[in-house]
Parts: C-alpha cells; structure tokens; sequence
C-alpha cells in the first residue's frame, strides 16, 4: 500500500511586537499641519501582538482575521493597521499584496498601549520576510514612520526618546528591569479627542516642547532605579485624559495608596499604568485595582522588551 504524501503548507511568517508604555509625554501648541511636535521616551513592555502573515493564492489580495482578548474590537477591513501596513509595503516594493494575516491580541484595545501600531510593526516584517522583498530594516522604519508615530518605535522598541511627531528616535540607555501594573477600561478614548481637550485647556500658552526636560527621568533609567523614575513619570495629557474620564482619577488614586513608585495614565488614556517595586508588587497593585473595582482589567509586564522580532519563519 502506497500512503498520499500530505501537500506542504503554505509559506508563513510570524512576528511579535510589543506594547508600550510613555515614561514622559510632552506636547507643543498644534502646528500649521494640524499635528502636535511631540518630546517623549517610550518604553516597550511585554505584552505583545503576534501577526501571522500566510502567502495567499495570487489575485487573492489582503484578508485579516483576529482572535484574542477583545478580538471583536478591532476592525478587520483595510481600516486597521496590519492591513494598511501590508499593503503599503507592497506598492513600495511593487509586490503583489496577496497575503492572508491573523492577529493574536495581547495588548489592550484602545488604551494608550500602541497595540494597533504594534500590529503594524509586525506585519511589516512579516510580509517583508514572507515576500521575500529584503527591505532594509531603515527602510522598513521610514514606511512605518507613515503609517503612525508609534509604529516606528514598535520597530525599535527598548527604550527610545521620541521628537516630531514621537517618529523620530534616540536609544536611551537603561539599567535593569521596571515592572508595571496596567489598569485598562472595557470603553477606550479616541487619541484624537484629548489632543482636542489638551488645546482647549492650554490655550493658547502651550510651551514648546523639548527632551531636555526630562533630565531626571533619564538618569534614573541609566541607574536602574525605580524610585526616581516613578518620581519622574510625567504625561501633558493626563489632565484632558482626566477631564474627559474624571473615574480615572480614582485608578489613579487607589494605586497611589497601595505604594505605587509611580502612576500615571498611559498615552492618550484610558489605561493608567502604575510602576512597582518587583515584580510581585506590580500583582499586588493589579489586586488593589481589582479589589476596589475600579478598573475593567489588569495586565502586568515588565519593560523594557525587544522591538519587533521573527518567531517562526516557513518559506518556500
């Protein structure tokens, strides 16, 4: 008897690429273009999106599935990210966009984190490598770069000072391991929104903007020393965050009680990330949140974690 060989599967690439967290956030008055010069230091933490990308047959185009914790949250269509990341790098590289990609979530939907910039990030990579198109890794930055601010450091990731729009990165150096608490909300904030509350309360006196401000922050990321920097988180856009969500101020304050190094809402909001002493810390922080039912859910991680990265590669 003779057995059928089975047929081989398709060629396909899975990257991961993560969250993260602004240590300091500093936004400029909104500048002819309609953007805000942005100074901020990015730190990537281990939660992390996966995007698998699978050759598909040729004519077949882009198709995009989702699974994960709030899975039925994210579009699929070619409004989300990992789909307009696909097929940009196939009209820069004049490769046909034939490609199935499936999205493992696992940084929270809407929360300041850069889970849809990370999604990006991955698929960049993923199809880069699955098309075999070898675009330099600078490159792959400077595509990034137009698909959204945070995508480029989702790239990058580590611990990174951002200019510009926050597209524009520095390494900075740092010492040992932060361990984080994050607090998110089932309903989530439209970036868009509190940049327009941000301009309504500062009117016309925003100060420019500038990395220099953040000094302190720097040194205690080169010491190592958690203390210091949870003394130095800063965020321009937690108080329109708060304005428009005032029940943060609660997140805010339960972590404060329970010793928190540092606390602070993460990005545009609604996620408040808390720093703690350990790692067993950061889990007694996320009970206090759980504990005082303030929160929708907790997630703990550390940072910094590696940018974006190949976890398994089948090609042709």
């Amino acid at each position: 008897m003779s057995g059928r060989l089975s047929a081989a599967p398709p060629p396909s690439v899975r990257v991961r690429a993560p969250g993260k967290v602004n240590l300091a956030l500093r936004v400029g008055p909104v500048g002819s273009d309609g953007y805000h010069p942005l100074a901020t230091i990015f730190q990537a933490v281990t939660l992390f999106e996966e995007v698998t990308a699978t050759l598909a047959a040729p004519g077949a185009g882009i198709s995009l599935t989702v699974s994960g914790p709030q899975a039925d949250d994210v579009p699929t269509d070619e409004t989300n990210l990992a789909w307009r990341a696909a097929a940009l790098l196939a009209d820069r590289t004049g490769l046909a966009a034939d490609v199935a990609l499936h999205i493992t979530k696992g940084v929270p939907v809407a929360g300041g984190m850069a889970g849809g910039s990370a999604d990006a990030a991955a698929a960049l990579l993923a199809c880069d490598t699955l098309w075999e198109a070898g675009v330099p890794r600078s490159e792959l930055v400077e595509i990034a770069a137009e698909l959204g601010a945070d995508v480029p450091f989702s790239l990058l990731g580590h611990t990174a000072v951002g200019t510009g729009r926050g597209d524009l990165l520095t390494p900075a150096m740092t010492r040992g391991e932060f361990h984080w608490c994050f607090g998110t909300q089932r309903v989530g904030l439209s970036t868009p929104s509190v940049f327009r509350r941000f301009d309504e309360l500062a009117g016309p006196s925003t100060p420019a903007v500038a990395p220099a401000d953040d000094t302190e922050l720097m040194h205690a990321l080169r010491a190592g020393d958690p203390v210091a920097l949870g003394k130095a988180l800063h965020n321009d856009l937690q108080a329109p965050a708060l304005d428009l969500r005032p029940e943060l101020a609660e997140v805010l304050d339960v972590a404060t009680e329970s010793g928190a190094l540092g606390v602070i809402v993460s990005g545009s909001g609604p996620t408040v990330a808390a720093l703690g002493r350990s790692r067993q810390h950061a889990l007694a922080l996320g009970a206090a949140w759980t504990a005082a039912d303030v929160v929708d859910a907790v997630w703990c991680a550390s940072g910094p974690a590696p940018g974006t990265q190949i976890v398994t590669s089948i090609t042709r």
